[in-house]
């Protein structure tokens, strides 16, 4: 406890009185968790003279401690600082204006703002507790987590500052001039997932500024209301960056991220934000890293991967050619540990069911960051508490600062930039493992994306998502659910409803809301239901008092309909159209495609009154008006178009009505005359519209010829310089038959060292065998046949999975661990028969000094052992 009395260094006790956390603690306020290692101790205890007595903000430390010694740090901090410093412990609630501390040998968590304690584990490798504690700040804080790495060696909490980076929080790291040792913040750094990188007073300041602005869940609730301009700004500069459309991305992410580019850069207005991106591209560049979610771990939920091999990869794999490849992609991998975990998956697979078939698995992302990194495969040494050792000894490679994996499973791993909504998708895919993004999109790219999936399968194909995630609109409809707690879908046998090269026609606005983790669906239905009311007042009103409408694209096409348009409208026999033009009634038509011509050329709103159609006994004068608009968050130009009766003539019944006077007579014809002169009027309007057309299009056909004779003097040129090119080819050709013709000769002296090699082999009486990387078997002699029992058909098999005459169950482990340390390894064996060998296994090189397997030889020592058996017996 915190409070139980210590010893000092000379053995007296001293107690030392903690001050409460004060009981009007704010509901929420920032977490900070501080991960520091050698020289830490230090740098935190600058930090803590520099905040205020009361900073707003509850300081949690985690340090690397000896697990075999009790720790003073309690008792060194708290004479830096006049907040309570605590010695966490289990269920201890974190209060504001409270430095907590880790315990030696133990490892911590927090969950809904409680820390738990467990008793740190034998793991493999370093031990990360910065790491562990920063993941579970990310998950139960999100934008109220503030992580801050301080001066230590290696690269613990680089992983846990990415956690809370994606989260929406803050990360800090402190600079080299003022740390000790700066490892641990230059990893992170390097990274890419540090915001702040400052000495510790100035991350004290920092703090402070970072409590008193809003966070990205208590900003204000109207900092996007009625701002879709600047956020249609802000999707054009990040468009014109990296070429990726988020305007459909889930608006809630969206804005969590931007709130966060606003606190970091100390701004309150969406408009001051949205100034400083266009005078300041490496913010747009910030921004477009915040957006994109680059967390992931090796063999994520290890059930699904289990799951995999015992239900999807048996009937992948099944009446499968040995020529045909397994086909995997793997749409937003990230750093590439998901694609990878998939290539060591089916390797282990097919080791097992002793298959050989190729394996072609892509990996695709936004970032290019993201792709650069997959493709070296390099990762930090952390990923050795995620993977077995088995697989970290068989699949990875130490490298300067971590691991690398394998350069047999990168051959099998092609990463490469894509956006699955614009650009073509891959094709004949066997698995689509696509985790953790759909969560990301809003539901109008889902519904996109998964007919794309659809398409991109073969027949049986597999669809593997997120355990939280679902497939939206016709996702039922084309696949067939196989598991579900892994989630994992398979292609059902109808057409792909995909259409390429089409945008979304309409915009759904999301409303984000702040996130709470308790009774979702409860807070949605009633913030649906004033939604609801609403829309349903605004349908009543624009029945009964709105004129009569329709909104149609810029092809006409109409898109949406207002009130009863059929007196105005009406389908056209023959082949059915939506086209506005086709379906107006007659009287209309003329005045109606010369104002909308006049709308589309002036972009202003248009109206003409007093224009008569007949409809039945009934002349009705309508008030025609075109406006025309563009939608908020896309560059497209639609009309509305109005229809306002005033008012109607009827005609005389032929047969009831009495003969008519001459004056009605007189008034008809006249108005009869008015009605011809006006379509005469708007007749002649649209006949001088259509020669202006026809004038402009002969000048661009003028132009157009211009273009054509200029583009055949290129062409005649391009002409002259194929005909060199042609020459240059023969040219070339020359050249090639001549490496042709050395590389026939480098290949008879690869033949006859080939053969050589083999005859060696064959004359050899000792048995050896020479194995690859992955213990597969390249060649042996036939003593080693014999003694081994190998057969012909043994060639190219790993070795671990074949019968042997010879009983070694370390074998395996033996030959890793020539190959990871690089020296011969001798050990004494024994056959079934009774025979006794010295087995000696060395490291197999490389002319380039590489190590690529490992070489197997034995020396029969029968005799020697039966000696030295007779003479102790004797």
């Amino acid at each position: 406890m915190a409070n139980a009395p210590k010893k000092n260094a000379r053995g007296k006790k001293q107690t030392r009185q903690i001050a409460k956390p004060a009981a009007d603690t704010p509901a929420t306020f920032p977490i900070v968790a501080i991960g520091a290692s050698a020289g830490g101790l230090e740098a935190f205890s600058n930090l803590l003279r520099s905040l205020p007595n009361e900073p707003g903000i509850a300081l949690i430390f985690i340090p690397h401690l000896d697990p075999t010694h009790e720790s003073a740090m309690v008792e060194l901090l708290s004479r830096t600082t006049r907040l309570p410093v605590l010695q966490a412990a289990e269920n201890t609630r974190v209060a504001v204006n409270c430095v907590y501390v880790l315990p030696p040998n133990s490892d911590m968590t927090i969950s809904d703002g409680i820390l738990h304690l467990s008793r740190r584990g034998a793991e493999r490798g370093h031990h990360m507790p910065i790491d562990t504690f920063f993941r579970s700040l990310a998950d139960d804080q999100s934008s109220n987590a503030i992580g801050v790495i301080l001066s230590g060696t290696a690269n613990d909490g680089t992983l846990g500052l990415a956690a809370i980076k994606d989260g929406a929080g803050i990360t800090f790291a402190q600079d080299a001039e003022s740390a000790k040792y700066d490892g641990m913040p230059n990893s992170a750094i390097a990274a890419g997932v540090v915001d702040y990188v400052l000495p510790p007073d100035r991350i004290a300041q920092e703090l402070i500024r970072i409590q008193k602005q809003p966070s990205a869940n208590e900003f204000p609730s109207d900092t996007f209301d009625g701002k879709d301009r600047l956020m249609k700004d802000v999707f054009r500069l990040l468009k014109g960056y990296s070429k990726v459309d988020f305007v459909d991305y889930k608006v809630a992410t969206i804005r969590r991220r931007i709130l966060r580019r606003m606190n970091i850069n100390h701004l309150n207005d969406l408009r001051d934000y949205v100034k400083l991106l266009h005078r300041n591209p490496q913010e747009v560049e910030a921004l477009y890293r915040d957006v994109l979610i680059n967390v992931t771990s090796f063999f994520r939920n290890p059930e699904v991967f289990e799951t995999l091999h015992e239900i999807v990869y048996p009937k992948i794999l099944s009446e499968r050619s040995p020529s045909e490849p397994v086909r995997v992609w793997v749409p937003g991998c990230s750093t590439g540990e998901e694609t990878y975990s998939h290539a060591i998956s089916f390797v282990e697979t097919l080791s097992e069911l002793r298959i050989e078939v190729p394996i072609q698995i892509f990996g695709t992302d936004l970032s290019d960051h993201a792709i650069q990194s997959a493709r070296a495969g390099i990762y930090k040494e952390s990923i050795a508490n995620e993977i077995s050792e088995v697989r970290l000894r068989r699949f990875f490679h130490k490298v300067p600062g971590g691991y690398q994996i394998s350069k047999s499973i990168r051959d099998m791993c092609v990463f490469a930039r894509q956006n699955v909504f614009s650009d073509p998708p891959f094709s004949r895919m066997d698995l689509i493992s696509c985790r953790n993004v759909l969560i990301y999109l809003s539901p109008i790219l889902q519904k996109k994306v998964i007919p794309i999936f659809h398409y991109a399968l073969k027949p049986k194909g597999f669809l593997l998502v997120g355990n939280t995630e679902g497939l939206l609109g016709s996702g039922a409809e084309i696949f067939d659910l196989v598991e579900r707690k892994c989630k994992i879908y398979q292609k059902k046998a109808v057409p792909s409803p995909v259409t390429f090269g089409l945008t979304i026609s309409a915009h759904q606005n999301v409303e984000g809301r702040p996130e709470k983790p308790h009774h979702p669906a409860k807070e949605d239905e009633l913030a649906k239901t004033p939604a609801d009311v609403q829309r349903e007042a605004a349908r009543l009103l624009l029945t009964k008092y709105v004129p009569s409408a329709v909104v149609v694209n810029d092809d006409l096409d109409i898109l949406q309909s207002r009130g009863r348009t059929n007196r105005y409208l009406e389908l056209p026999t023959g082949r059915a159209s939506l086209n506005l033009l086709k379906m107006v009634r007659s009287g209309m038509l003329y005045e109606l495609r010369a104002l909308i011509e006049k709308a589309r050329k002036n972009s202003v709103p248009v109206v003409k009154d007093g224009v008569a159609i007949e409809d039945g006994n009934e002349t009705i004068l309508v008030r025609l008006e075109i406006i025309p608009f563009r939608t908020p968050a896309r560059d497209q130009r639609h009309f509305l178009v109005l229809f306002e009766e005033k008012e109607s003539h009827k005609l005389p019944e032929p047969k009831a009505a009495p003969r008519p006077s001459a004056k009605e007579q007189s008034d008809a014809k006249e108005v009869q005359i008015a009605q011809l002169k006006q379509e005469l009027a708007s007749t002649k309007e649209y006949l001088q519209s259509i020669i202006e057309a026809q004038e402009a299009t002969n000048e661009e056909l003028q132009s157009a010829n211009e273009e054509i004779q200029s583009g055949n003097e290129e062409l005649q040129s391009t002409n002259e310089e194929l005909q060199t090119s042609k020459e240059e080819l023969e040219s070339a050709n020359e050249e090639l038959n001549t490496v042709n013709e050395e590389i026939q000769h480098r290949n008879q002296q690869l033949s006859q060292l080939s053969n050589d090699l083999i005859n060696i082999l064959n004359s050899a009486t000792i048995p050896i065998v020479m194995l690859s990387e992955d213990l597969h078997i390249r060649r042996f002699t036939p003593e080693a046949e014999r003694i081994f029992g190998f057969s012909n058909h043994d060639m190219g098999k790993a070795l671990t999975h074949l019968s042997l005459n010879i009983e070694i169950p370390q074998l395996e482990r033996w030959m890793l661990d020539v190959i990871r340390d690089i020296t011969m390894k001798t050990e004494q064996v024994r056959t079934r028969d009774g025979k006794s060998y010295r087995l000696h296994i060395t490291p197999y090189r490389t002319l380039e000094n590489k190590i690529e397997g490992v070489v197997i030889t034995l020396q029969d020592i029968s005799d020697l052992v039966m000696k030295n058996d007779r003479g102790i017996a004797s």
